[in-house]
């Protein structure tokens, strides 16, 4: 399913190589993926190069920018199929990785991916607003990750409530994004972060990507994040 050749010449650029073993639990994911696809949209990229690249070497960029330790405690939020988390898991099996997401036919299909791996992770089940309330989640992770659409704002009140003070929040976006990172500035501030890293780079010809680091520099104030409601309607501005 993965062309390896490709993946592992897009990721030399990150300085990162893969081994037999990494591979073959990525493209047993790959296959997992687009297979379970045909009877439940997981992705609407589905060919192979294109997994390849925009899933694949996309979401192992992270570790080309982002000094991510060993046994690292990371949150997956709105983790959808498994992307950042479950690529980065297979990676690098040492990582504890919790999968968030409200739909549980996706968490099945990504537990599915780690039995088949041999590998354990903690799935919740629950939506990020919730969770982010939740004593035994909140500001309890060194990394959280989101490759989500929505404006980094919106984001990072779904995803700072879990970073401890240190850890970082990892937001993967689209070049395009510059207007949406200076508007989410008094945000992030307010939640307790700080933009501290804007990595603008070429995953390949023609497809620039964008990952930003906010540090997490105080604890997030308890009355956030607010409802799903009030953070759609009203972002921090």
């Amino acid at each position: 399913m993965l062309n390896r050749l490709l993946l592992e010449n897009t990721i030399k650029q990150f300085g990162l190589s893969l081994d037999d073993e990494a591979f073959s639990r990525l493209d047993s994911y790959a296959e997992m993926l687009i297979e379970t696809n045909k009877s439940f949209n997981l992705t609407a990229v589905t060919e192979p190069d294109e997994v390849t690249v925009k899933h694949f070497a996309d979401c192992l960029s992270i570790f080309g920018y982002i000094n991510i330790p060993e046994g690292s405690k990371i949150i997956d939020v709105g983790t959808g199929a498994g992307l950042p988390g479950l690529v980065m898991q297979l990676y690098r099996p040492d990582l504890k990785v919790s999968f968030l997401d409200s739909t549980l036919k996706r968490l099945n299909f990504i537990s599915e991916v780690l039995d088949e791996a041999g590998i354990e992770a903690e799935i919740i089940h629950s939506r990020a607003e919730d969770a982010g309330r939740n004593s035994e989640l909140r500001e309890n992770f060194d990394f959280a990750t989101a490759r989500a659409v929505a404006n980094l704002s919106v984001l990072s009140e779904y995803c700072l409530p879990f970073v401890k003070t240190g850890g970082s929040f990892i937001a993967m976006k689209s070049f395009d994004s510059e207007d949406e990172i200076s508007q989410a500035q008094t945000a992030t501030e307010l939640l307790g972060g700080k933009i501290e890293n804007n990595f603008v780079f070429d995953l390949v010809e023609n497809t620039p990507r964008r990952i930003i680091e906010i540090k997490k520099i105080s604890q997030t104030p308890t009355g956030y994040p607010r409802n799903a409601k009030k953070i759609a309607n009203s972002p921090i501005k």
